[in-house]
């Protein structure tokens, strides 16, 4: 049942929002990847960097003197920003538990996201090389 007060603008924001995310992510990683060359997923890290900046800026900023709807914040910091790079989120929870002064709560959150998502992807790429026959990952 949904919550006093409930529309759909919040969630059908946040789903506008994603995918323009996803579109710029596209178009500024490719437009980076292209520039830089193959050697090194540059594209990738620059969405990364850009994406927590931003989500760090707007987060600190609507917190503060500016404030900003709560739909409107999610359609952004949820929406545009996870369909950007989910990188951001992440490093929002990190700067957000570094605030409420749990800094080795911080740190072992960053060294589980890297480790256990690292591990993550190899394995499924180990999984997914086992099931269509290949050996594209050791």
């Amino acid at each position: 049942m949904p919550e006093p007060g409930f529309t759909l603008l919040k969630p059908l924001l946040i789903f506008l929002g994603a995918g323009f995310g996803g579109l710029l992510r596209h178009g500024l990683g490719t437009t980076v990847q292209t520039w830089c060359g193959p050697s090194f997923p540059f594209g990738t890290l620059v969405v990364n960097i850009s994406g927590c900046f931003v989500a760090g800026f707007l987060a600190t900023l609507w917190a503060g003197p500016t404030i900003v709807r709560e739909e409107y914040r999610a359609a952004v910091l949820i929406g545009v920003l996870g369909g950007f790079t989910t990188f951001s989120a992440f490093s929002r929870d990190v700067l957000e538990l570094v605030h409420a002064e749990h800094g080795w709560r911080a740190f072992s959150y960053i060294l589980a996201s890297v480790i256990l998502s690292l591990l993550g992807v190899w394995l499924g790429a180990i999984l997914a090389s086992r099931v269509a026959g290949t050996h594209a990952v050791s």
